[in-house]
């Protein structure tokens, strides 16, 4: 025996030691502490502000319950609204929508002014001149008048004699001309011309061989860029500016209508959820009122003690202030809703008392994140907006390449001038001179040269007086300034639409991680708040059974009164968070809007009310 408790006794002579510390430690009280603490231990005394006296003497007015209605509303009949006609109802009257579908529309009118640069151009100009010159000499004179004046007598040192001669007279010329023809530039930057001007021209000048002459040419010019300018240029660039601008704007339509059918959404299911609340509220008052009703019947018999049916009718005064909460959020959530799906301040449906009777959302079978993540990239229209950004940024870039190319442009122009007139009366003196030709006549102008303006168009049109000119014309710029600026320029945006693509990237990773969490969540939610909501109402139950059998008080059953109240408000939030969830997977895989037909055609086209 004495063998056996030997090592029974060393083994706990060691754990003692162990246990005992050999030096002093932290926590080892210390000879300088007190072994006790001293009592009264002081109080800590911080210091408060002052409290100033605000409305000596208040105290709450004595005020009477009002009236349990929505305020603006017709109050009976109910008037049910499903969800698609809510949605349908935003899509046409949405204010806001509205706006950016018209957005849409500026920018696709913004495209038409665009293409107008390349508008074929009629030009029509007619023009009529009149104006009389004098005479300078016999030559370059008109008709002139006989007059009585000196003439030098060719004989040596004879005097001058009284001689009439004709003197040149004054210069009338009246021209009139008629211009028209098209310009216009092409897309390759090609500029052209064709134009025909004819004029009628009375000249009276003596030496004249036709009065009137008729003149009629065709003007045929092309000017071509072969470098700078060539393929893309300023009115190019502008109009491939307004077509991206407008498909951003056509996206950004399409964003600003995937939010707002969200909000409408998420309206009406918080609106089902606040006329649910009311249900539950009422119903917590109603059992409130009953057991209240028990406790006064109790307290006559002596059963219980007065003090309780005071504490059951705290309780009911309690749900129904519950009650007038929620029915201020039922009417707070029915102006939201209307105010997202009319724009008119007398719309009848202002007056309506909105009751949603769509059914609750049929659950989605959400995949993964990754395919979350493919869906957003396929279908949503930020990433449509970062591509035109991207897309800008390139035809910046090519059309600053294309400004520092140097200036050569090749002019071809050609020419065919018709001419035509009635012949003029032969100057005198130049009979005189026309008398030492062999023939003894003057000569004549060619046929073809002699008639009127139908004779003009056809030395026009048979190309009777052909002109032909080419040019080559070539020019650079030495700094060529606006070229760099444009490069730099084209940079920076590019840097932007790289920096923004990667942030819509993003955005669609960490929404589609929340969207998901937020639906795998709310589905748990549902079924612990579902399953703490049956026992709240069987524990609620077993105690109403209890206090009727006199095991229980009125203060257990009114706190499971509570409990079952707060375990229905918890269901009834975890069943509309997995609505809003859906609603929210939904917009983030971009199909919000195929599921509710979105047509940019139609959106907010009956926001005026006529």
């Amino acid at each position: 025996m004495r063998a056996r408790a030997i090592p029974a006794i060393v083994a706990v002579t060691a754990v003692a030691l162990a246990t005992v510390p050999l030096q002093r430690t932290s926590a080892h009280p210390d000879d300088a502490l007190p072994r006790r603490a001293v009592l009264p231990t002081a109080m800590p005394s911080p210091l408060f502000p002052a409290v100033p006296k605000v409305g000596s003497g208040y105290r709450a007015p004595t005020a009477a319950p009002s009236s349990p209605a929505i305020v603006g509303v017709t109050q009976q009949p109910f008037v049910g609204i499903a969800l698609q006609d809510a949605v349908a109802m935003a899509l046409l009257r949405n204010p806001n929508l509205a706006v950016s579908a018209s957005n849409l529309r500026i920018a696709r009118y913004r495209v038409v002014q665009a293409k107008g640069t390349y508008d074929v151009q009629l030009q029509l100009e007619p023009s009529s001149s009149f104006s009389v010159t004098p005479g300078e000499n016999i030559f370059f004179s008109g008709p002139g008048e006989v007059g009585t004046h000196e003439c030098i007598n060719p004989f040596p040192f004879a005097t001058p004699y009284p001689c009439q001669e004709e003197g040149p007279g004054n210069v009338i010329q009246h021209q009139s001309s008629f211009q028209y023809g098209i310009t216009g530039t092409t897309r390759s930057g090609m500029a052209y011309s064709a134009g025909i001007t004819q004029t009628r021209t009375y000249n009276n000048t003596l030496i004249n061989s036709f009065n009137p002459y008729y003149q009629a040419s065709l003007n045929l010019s092309v000017t071509q860029p072969l470098l700078r300018n060539f393929g893309i240029n300023a009115a190019r660039r502008e109009l491939k500016l307004s077509l991206i601008n407008a498909d951003s704007n056509a996206a950004q339509a399409l964003i600003d209508a995937s939010n707002t059918i969200s909000q409408v959404e998420d309206a009406y299911w918080n609106l089902v959820a606040a006329w649910r609340s009311v249900a539950i509220e009422q119903e917590a008052l109603k059992e409130a009122v009953i057991q209240q009703q028990s406790n006064v019947r109790l307290a006559r018999r002596g059963a219980a003690a007065p003090i309780d049916v005071v504490e059951s009718q705290t309780q009911v005064s309690t749900f129904q202030d519950n009650v007038f909460a929620a029915l201020q959020t039922v009417s707070e959530l029915q102006t939201q809703l209307k105010s997202l799906i009319v724009t008119s301040p007398n719309d009848p449906i202002w007056h309506a008392n909105l009751v949603p009777s769509s059914p609750a959302l049929q659950l989605p079978s959400a995949g993964d994140l990754d395919a979350i993540v493919a869906l957003a990239q396929r279908y949503r229209p930020e990433v449509r907006q970062a591509q035109d950004q991207q897309q800008q940024a390139d035809l910046d870039r090519a059309y600053a390449r294309n400004q520092a190319l140097p200036e050569a442009d090749l002019q071809v122009q050609y020419m065919s001038n018709g001419f035509a007139g009635l012949l003029a009366p032969v100057p005198a003196f130049e009979e005189a001179s026309c008398a030492n030709n062999p023939a003894g006549v003057c000569p004549t102008p060619p046929p073809n040269t002699q008639g009127k303006m139908a004779m003009a168009y056809h030395n026009l049109w048979a190309g009777a007086f052909p002109a032909f000119n080419v040019s080559f014309n070539v020019s650079f710029p030495l700094q060529n300034g606006v070229a760099r600026g444009l490069m730099g320029a084209a940079r920076e945006e590019e840097r932007q639409a790289a920096i923004q693509t990667q942030g819509v990237q993003q955005r669609i990773t960490f929404e589609a991680r929340n969207a998901l969490q937020s639906y795998q969540s709310a589905l748990s939610r549902l079924y612990a708040s579902s399953q703490s909501r049956q026992a709240a109402e069987a524990v609620y139950a077993s105690e109403v059974r209890k206090f009727n059998r006199g095991a229980s008080t009125t203060f257990l059953v009114l706190q499971r009164q509570v409990e079952l109240e707060q375990a229905r408000g918890r269901e009834l939030q975890a069943q509309t968070d997995l609505n809003k969830a859906v609603v929210e997977l939904q917009r983030v895989e971009g199909t919000i809007l195929s599921e509710n037909g979105v047509n940019l055609q139609t959106l907010g086209s009956k926001a005026l009310t006529p």
